[in-house]
């Protein structure tokens, strides 16, 4: 019998990111800024910020390609694997990419996951621009909750964050994700100076008035051309600043969730909410109890964890259920006490988000 994934720092996990593709159909700033605009902002933006910076073009990209098909995890596998992590006490399970509506028949997938008993939680992170024609079956199949990454209201700016002209398309999602009953509807905007952080006060206006959850995400360094510079993070205690200039704001009671990684406040009027999710000037790391599970298999027990661990052999090799549950404990007592960013030592990841599973 195995106990609950308990690590050396007593953190008891519940909560495991299923990433089924390394494949987006967006190119974020943040995360894969493979555009000419992209190349452009980071080029440009150091000398405002008067910061020494290795242009784009000369740094070191990380290598990336998109994982063959053999490499990653069926619906079957993952089911497994989530399976067994349920039975060690994981009660939320997030399905995430690279884009997980890239993934043909990703509905299945959930039908199976929400038959699984001990799932509490079972949502999804999307860019949006694929939900509304799958919404349905989702919703039919098991998805309980749905977030959307949305960083700009104006179509222009929007368009230089994500290489794509998408705003239309998520803004149907989210309105069709608020129809079909999904609750609540979160939105994820990563705020980056000289880019977008003069949107803040019209994302939250836009919470209010939809009543949704928008969340406001540091710039962490995870994208695939380390461009990253902490002169373009925007802290947390920042945005909070902008947000108490234009709204009322009521703190959201979080002692019963320490895990909660985001600060809450309930927007004035009772419609909508904000967090500040402060992982780079604020880090939570004493209450995390996330794990991951890459597309092909690999399981990462932190964010910017430096190594990962290979469940495929065990998982195509005839391992049983008791063997691969052995080894989930044994990497969960191995998690790291925190990330480092900041620190003199840190080391940025060698795959980017997409990559990772947000």
């Amino acid at each position: 019998m195995h106990g609950p994934l308990r690590d050396s720092h007593g953190r008891i996990m519940r909560d495991l990111r299923v990433s089924v593709t390394d494949r987006c159909n967006f190119r974020c700033l943040y995360c894969l800024p493979e555009t000419e605009e992209a190349a452009d902002f980071y080029r440009t933006r150091f000398d405002g910020l008067r910061q020494p910076v290795t242009p784009i073009a000369s740094a070191t990209p990380i290598h990336r390609e998109w994982k063959p098909k053999s490499e990653i995890l069926s619906f079957e596998e993952i089911t497994r694997v989530v399976r067994i992590a349920v039975g060690l006490g994981i009660e939320k399970v997030r399905v995430t990419g690279g884009e997980p509506l890239l993934r043909q028949g990703v509905d299945r997938l959930i039908g199976s996951l929400s038959a699984l008993a001990g799932i509490r939680d079972l949502a999804m992170t999307t860019n949006g621009a694929l939900f509304a024609p799958q919404a349905t079956r989702l919703r039919a199949a098991g998805l309980d909750r749905v977030s959307f990454s949305m960083d700009s209201l104006d179509r222009d700016n929007f368009r230089r964050m994500t290489g794509r002209d998408g705003l239309a398309g998520v803004l149907e999602g989210i309105r069709l994700a608020r129809e079909l009953g999904f609750h609540p509807v979160k939105v994820n905007a990563v705020v980056i100076r000289g880019m977008n952080d003069h949107e803040i006060p019209a994302l939250a206006g836009f919470a209010a008035e939809h009543d949704l959850s928008l969340r406001f995400i540091e710039f962490m360094p995870l994208d695939s051309s380390r461009a990253w510079q902490k002169g373009l993070v925007v802290p947390g205690r920042e945005i909070l600043e902008r947000l108490r200039g234009g709204f009322e704001l009521h703190p959201v009671d979080a002692s019963a969730n320490p895990s909660e990684t985001a600060r809450r406040w309930r927007l004035g009027g009772g419609r909508g909410e904000v967090g500040i999710i402060a992982p780079v000037s604020e880090p939570f790391c004493g209450h995390c109890n996330r794990l991951r599970l890459t597309a092909d298999g690999k399981l990462r027990t932190c964010l910017f964890s430096l190594d990962e661990h290979d469940l495929k052999p065990l998982l195509r090799g005839g391992g049983s259920d008791d063997a691969l549950a052995a080894l989930l404990h044994d990497r969960v007592r191995h998690k790291e006490a925190g990330h480092r960013i900041g620190q003199a030592d840190f080391v940025q990841p060698q795959r980017s988000m997409s990559c990772i599973g947000g």
